[in-house]
């Protein structure tokens, strides 16, 4: 694996990125203008389309509530989300598209809520979830004694053994969104613990 980071000295850019197997590379992003928006959504497109019928239930023309939800989901990243410079969008690319993408939010120091877990659908069941985790906790452990905390839907079995597969472990039968310390009863809590 190499390491490149771009820098630029008008600071346009302060994104890292990591060559890992051939053409697949790990993109790290700590300031939303780095982002490419079309290629994130595309990445999300399947849970933006479910979400179109809890955000606009009355919304007839599927495009455009999706491009609504796609259009929240891009706000709240730029207006809330970087406005820290401790939270990472993570996403696993080829030259291409975006693969595979997660977020991470510091609650406090040592303590991240991992959310977000998506593949694009094109490309599920080659591993990139596995990769992409396995990566934000090896780049976490370079820093400090840490707990990564997520919640993973109960239904979502694939997505439970993935994190499992990264060393995930259940830790309560309620998912609590860490962010908004609220429970989330469809989930289940999960945490990656390193010491």
């Amino acid at each position: 694996m190499f390491l490149f980071t771009y820098l630029s000295i008008n600071n346009l850019y302060d994104f890292h990125f990591y060559i890992l197997d051939g053409d697949i590379m790990l993109l790290k992003f700590t300031r939303y203008d780095d982002i490419d928006e079309k290629k994130l959504m595309e990445v999300y497109i399947e849970s933006n389309t479910e979400n179109t019928a809890f955000i606009c239930p009355g919304e007839k023309n599927q495009e455009k509530a999706l491009k609504f939800v796609e259009k929240g989901f891009l706000n709240f990243l730029k207006s809330m989300f970087f406005t820290s410079e401790e939270n990472t969008y993570w996403v696993l690319a080829d030259k291409n598209k975006y693969l595979c993408a997660c977020r991470t939010t510091e609650i406090r120091k040592g303590f991240y809520y991992l959310e977000a877990l998506e593949t694009i659908p094109d490309e599920r069941n080659k591993g990139y979830g596995t990769k992409l985790l396995t990566f934000v906790t090896q780049e976490l452990k370079k820093e400090e004694p840490f707990k990564l905390c997520s919640c993973v839907g109960k239904s979502n079995t694939l997505s439970l053994k993935t994190h499992q597969k990264c060393g995930f472990r259940i830790i309560s039968d309620i998912g609590i969104n860490y962010i908004t310390d609220e429970p989330e009863s469809r989930s289940y809590s999960l945490e990656y613990k390193y010491e």
